[in-house]
């Protein structure tokens, strides 16, 4: 299998967008399926057995919550 690039993309979306893709992911959260999400022109599929944490950040006045799911590649 091709060594895939490294890549740290931040995209931006409206609120109406975030909501339908947390219930999306809160669907495959809660029945054990995998998650897939297109960000920036790439699909990227969270696999069912990826693990979640939330981070938080704070730098002066800056503020910062991630939702981030890890796993790897097998």
């Amino acid at each position: 299998m091709a060594q895939k690039k490294k890549r740290d993309i931040e995209k931006r979306y409206s609120i109406k967008e975030t909501a339908a893709k947390l219930r999306r992911l809160a669907d495959c959260l809660e029945t054990g399926r995998p998650f897939r999400i297109q960000i920036a022109r790439e699909r990227v599929y969270i696999p069912a057995r990826a693990v979640f944490n939330i981070e938080h950040e704070r730098e002066g006045k800056n503020e910062e919550v991630e939702f981030q799911f890890k796993w790897i590649n097998i």
